[in-house]
């Protein structure tokens, strides 16, 4: 049996920008995404502290060290500049190892969305 549980997750991260005529997806500094083991197209749910927002969506790199969090295409309409968010991926796994596993958890600094 597989169980999905949580591989990851980047905590209270700041929005930098917000991109309604970008295709799509959220983009991440790639330092984050690489502290997280996060990779490019994966599938990120995204939790809007400000409004109670949840939404999904997929992840691709930023520049390193810049702090970005960006939310491109329609998922631009639900954040606004300044929104605290929750970043979370999960993944499937074999019932044993999913009770041994531990999620990476990364926890920026607050303003900047850098790691320190």
């Amino acid at each position: 049996m597989l169980v999905q549980v949580v591989k990851s997750k980047i905590h209270r991260v700041k929005v930098t920008n917000a991109d309604l005529n970008y295709i799509g997806s959220i983009t991440i500094d790639e330092d984050l995404m690489d502290a997280a083991g996060i990779i490019e197209g994966e599938r990120v749910q995204i939790v809007n502290n400000n409004n109670g927002e949840r939404l999904e969506t997929y992840a691709i790199p930023g520049p390193r060290k810049s702090g970005e969090i960006t939310l491109n295409g329609a998922a631009a309409r639900r954040v606004q500049k300044g929104d605290v968010l929750i970043l979370i991926v999960y993944a499937f796994m074999e019932l044993e190892e999913a009770k041994k596993f531990k999620p990476q958890l990364v926890f920026p600094n607050e303003e900047t969305n850098l790691l320190e």
